[in-house]
């Protein structure tokens, strides 16, 4: 890590304090932090972003000198609890680049102000809309960067636009419009289609669903057992062990109560029925866990 990332890093790590201090009682250096303060910057952080670092990385690379940066997709995520769109973003608002004034005459100060104001209303015409997502895997809490997902963009009487998400999970465009209207499809999430305003595009991060029944029949038609103990052991992590968990039938013909050990073996098991699985419910804890889920098969 040079000069410059190092100053970057410690100005990053300054706007988490200032951030976390908005809701919480902490030092103001993040390297006094510990204990229950750490476990609540984790909660934060999890409900601003939809992510998580764990403690070792904050001792890693908050709590002691380390001599390269964090992940792209975790500076990213950081960036984004402290108001920016990602790491990119709060690089160049917090790198100097001010040149040195120098004095000039009147008459010259006024033509470039003139010509500032030209530009400025050129720039008023011509200018564009950034719109920025990161995709997060909802039962990991994770960027989805193992893949890479397919943006299809509508417009309106036009043929749509076809986008790939970067290495870091996200996607970018650039339009006049308010509004934009994409559908974001992946090989083992669902289909989801996002509609997001420009004056209401504060939540950068959009979760997406998990297709179990695309992952496990991935995993058993490549007789890969590896993966499909992970997955399994992914769920057992990810619902709590005194989980609440219910079958809803249609036009209210009753309730089936599924154990946690019940549903998971439906959820690893590539059945039709586990493709036509509709999740109606999701609650968790503060951990993170789901403590109570209704679902119905349709």
């Amino acid at each position: 890590m040079n000069r410059s990332e190092q100053h970057l890093f410690s100005t990053l790590k300054q706007a988490i304090v200032a951030t976390f201090l908005k809701n919480y009682s902490a030092p103001d250096t993040i390297e006094d932090w510990k204990g229950e303060i750490i476990t609540d910057f984790q909660e934060d952080l999890l409900n601003k972003v939809n992510a998580k670092v764990s403690e070792k990385w904050f001792y890693t690379y908050f709590k002691n000198k380390t001599e390269k940066l964090p992940r792209i997709d975790v500076l990213n995520l950081l960036s984004v609890y402290v108001g920016y769109d990602n790491w990119e973003a709060f690089k160049n608002t917090h790198t100097n680049t001010k040149a040195p004034s120098k004095k000039g005459n009147p008459l010259k100060i006024i033509g470039l102000f003139i010509i500032g104001l030209l530009l400025v209303s050129i720039l008023t015409i011509t200018s564009k809309n950034e719109f920025h997502f990161c995709f997060i895997d909802e039962d990991k809490g994770e960027p989805i960067t193992n893949i890479s997902l397919d943006i299809k963009l509508l417009q309106d009487q036009e043929s749509p636009l076809f986008f790939k998400t970067d290495s870091t999970g996200c996607f970018n465009y650039a339009t006049k419009a308010d509004k934009i209207t994409f559908i974001v499809q992946s090989p083992f999430h669902k289909t989801d289609t996002i509609v997001r305003h420009i004056d209401s595009n504060m939540n950068k991060t959009v979760k997406l669903v998990t297709d179990d029944y695309a992952l496990m029949l991935n995993y058993y038609s490549n007789s890969n057992i590896k993966d499909w103990k992970k997955r399994k052991h992914q769920l057992q992590q990810l619902i709590a062990d005194n989980a609440q968990i219910y079958q809803l039938f249609p036009n209210n013909m009753g309730i089936e109560i599924y154990s946690k050990d019940d549903f998971i073996r439906t959820l690893t098991i590539p059945t039709q029925s586990l493709k036509r699985i509709k999740i109606l419910d999701k609650r968790y804890n503060n951990n993170g866990q789901v403590v109570k889920l209704k679902f119905m098969i349709e």
